[in-house]
């Protein structure tokens, strides 16, 4: 039994096929997938002269997504193809002549499948949720220095969502004059903040303005009376992104596991636990789809007869399948996520193709023994 489990020369030599393909075809496919959605960041880094270093951080925070959604597909592709191959060089038929069984000849796919499935539960569970809460954090922070330090004289500028800063000049010294904030954040309490003067400091929360000569003035929204309150020196945070960031849960794709499995009821509502319920099942059951594009990929071609010209109707069928699972696979996350009750199914699309052709595979090997023992009746 030992001498079975133990890979054989044919075990490797498939293997690195299976491994060198994965790992370059991944490669190509993450820095494809990496160009197009990284182009939404260039402006910026254009527009405010940012460094590369920023850049290539701010989107090398993004990798271990494109490496959790492009895989499993990689995985497939990539088993279909080199197994398509062996059968088109007649290699498939010289195994099978030196008595290896299509289990055998399928063992490396399947240790393949299983790294994948691994490598995609680490991503899944730890790896993404916390590159994605790092880009969300690091976003902030860009964006906030940048609409802090780039407030142009003369201009009404936007600082996040409700805070609306106004500077008549800028000294070369960088000393602000004829400052006027609009500061909105309090939706029951907006706030208008006038100065003479005023410098940028960087606080622990982000940006501040540091304010001298000015009044505060704000309506007392019981009595309508506008209240004036004059200070020597006031300061006011204006990092209202990174602040927000702190004060709300995070994403859905940002929680860590730890959270998902122990919400703040209090600061959740109905509709965002439902998500989160959904996120678990959906980070836990999305690996072991890997499986069944592998067995789909290897039935195709192992179960096929051989052609001289090769046959691409069974490897076009196994495309569509696997198409179809990964299609259902998001219509049900997208569900489940408004009704748990959809959940099991969730489970339902990423086991049942291999819990399928595991019983059939194992039901029809076990009626061909059967065949085979069963005596010739006497004569």
């Amino acid at each position: 039994m030992l001498r079975r489990m133990n890979p054989t020369w044919l075990d490797r030599y498939i293997f690195h096929q299976l491994v060198v393909g994965t790992a370059l075809v991944t490669s190509g496919l993450v820095v494809l997938v990496w160009m197009t959605q990284s182009l939404r960041f260039v402006q910026l880094m254009i527009q405010h002269s940012l460094s590369p270093i920023v850049f290539f951080h701010l989107t090398g925070l993004l990798l271990p997504s494109f490496i959790a959604v492009v895989l499993p597909i990689t995985c497939f592709i990539i088993i279909l193809f080199v197994y398509s191959r062996l059968s088109a060089d007649r290699e498939l038929t010289v195994m099978r002549a030196a008595g290896c069984s299509d289990l055998m000849i399928a063992r490396p796919a399947v240790a393949l499948a299983f790294l994948t499935l691994a490598a995609c539960m680490v991503l899944n569970v730890w790896l993404v949720p916390a590159s994605l809460g790092a880009f969300s954090r690091y976003e902030m922070q860009i964006r906030d220095r940048v609409a802090a330090l780039l407030l142009e004289p003369g201009v009404f500028n936007p600082v996040g969502r409700n805070i609306m800063v106004y500077v008549q000049h800028r000294s070369p010294s960088g000393i602000l004059h004829g400052i006027i904030i609009d500061d909105g954040r309090q939706r029951n309490h907006p706030a208008t903040i006038v100065a003479r003067t005023g410098s940028l400091v960087q606080g622990p929360d982000g940006p501040m303005v540091e304010l001298q000569q000015g009044e505060r003035q704000q309506i007392d929204p019981r009595t309508h009376e506008l209240n004036v309150l004059k200070f020597a020196s006031d300061t006011v945070g204006i990092a209202q992104a990174s602040k927000m960031v702190r004060n709300l849960p995070p994403k859905t794709s940002e929680a860590t596991m730890a959270q998902l499995l122990h919400p703040n009821r209090q600061i959740l509502d109905p509709a965002a636990l439902h998500k989160w319920r959904a996120e678990i099942s959906r980070r836990l059951a999305t690996p072991f789809a890997v499986l069944s594009y592998a067995l789909i990929a290897l039935l195709s071609v192992l179960r096929a007869k051989f052609r001289r010209h090769g046959g691409l109707v069974r490897p076009f069928a196994a495309v569509v399948v696997m198409v179809v699972l990964v299609a259902s696979g998001i219509i049900v996350q997208n569900l489940a996520a408004r009704n748990n009750a959809l959940i099991p199914i969730i489970w339902l699309v990423a086991l049942g193709p291999t819990l399928s052709i595991v019983i059939v595979g194992f039901s029809t090997s076990r009626r061909r023994c059967l065949g085979r023992q069963t005596p010739e009746p006497a004569q």
